[in-house]
């Protein structure tokens, strides 16, 4: 079944780079959008189609979540970012292509959504000031941690059968044959020769050798199985995020224009002016 993956970058490169990382890996191309705002160049002019594109952001999330507080959230944090949509067709390439984005640094649109909102309640409330006050920037650092799961990756079966084969040994064996021998002989009969002048029967068994097959049966060997433990060392390559800040010194001149801001009350936000690219 196929799904719809997300990801809000804040900037285009990031965006960008995953877009190749998954066209590299086996995704096609065509079922990938790239839609992006151009808040990442300073200087950019102001285009008269925002009104356009922005509508045109809330439309699409409004037909894949319906008109609700989901669809509103990521309308709401998708005008201010780069949106990379993911066509998977199943729930395996879903899964790897929402890695694949969260490694990339696609943000987290409820946490996000929720920085919009204090920013907004903050700012309606104070407008721009200039405080003496020392504010403070986290400086947050991801660190990767490698771990191991044992996973299975194949195995010996053994079976055992019985098989017939055929089989030659070559014996001598001993036949008896009977036959009847005579001798003639001419000479005068002797009284013994006369005793025996009376009927007689003389017999003679044949006898012969005959093959013999007995079995016995011999263990030549024996099979079993044994496991060969090999370890080696592998190499896990990944990507982590960190904050850097940059310092800059103000002139009299940007203290002043500041202050002029906070009496006013007026602010800029670059990123809800820009043009969006679809």
């Amino acid at each position: 079944m196929s799904q719809t993956v997300i990801g809000i970058f804040d900037y285009t490169s990031e965006a960008q780079e995953a877009v190749n990382y998954l066209v590299n890996n086996g995704f096609s191309r065509s079922d990938i959008d790239l839609s992006s705002r151009a808040s990442e160049t300073e200087g950019t002019s102001v285009s008269n189609d925002d009104d356009e594109d922005d509508n045109s952001i809330g439309g699409f999330f409004s037909n894949l979540f319906g008109s609700n507080d989901e669809a509103e959230k990521y309308t709401k944090v998708g005008r201010k970012g780069s949106i990379v949509t993911v066509h998977a067709k199943n729930d395996q390439e879903a899964e790897s292509a929402a890695k694949i984005l969260d490694n990339y640094g696609a943000i987290d649109v409820n946490e996000r959504a929720e920085q919009y909102k204090s920013s907004t309640t903050a700012s309606g409330l104070t407008g721009a000031v200039n405080t003496n006050e020392a504010d403070s920037i986290k400086i947050i650092e991801e660190k990767m941690n490698v771990g191991k799961r044992e996973v299975e990756t194949g195995g010996v079966r053994l079976r055992s059968r019985i098989v017939e084969q055929a089989v030659h040994e070559d014996v001598r064996l001993r036949t008896e044959r009977v036959r009847v021998a005579r001798t003639n002989v001419n000479r005068p009969a002797t009284e013994a020769d006369l005793a025996n002048f009376k009927d007689a029967t003389i017999e003679m068994t044949e006898h012969a050798e005959v093959p013999v097959v007995a079995k016995e049966a011999f263990v030549t060997g024996e099979v079993s199985l044994e496991k060969e433990v090999q370890e080696n060392n592998e190499t896990v390559q990944g990507t982590v995020r960190k904050t850097e800040v940059d310092t800059e010194n103000l002139t009299s001149q940007d203290n002043a224009i500041t202050t002029k801001n906070s009496i006013t009350g007026g602010s800029t936000t670059a990123g809800d002016d820009a043009g969006f690219y679809k």
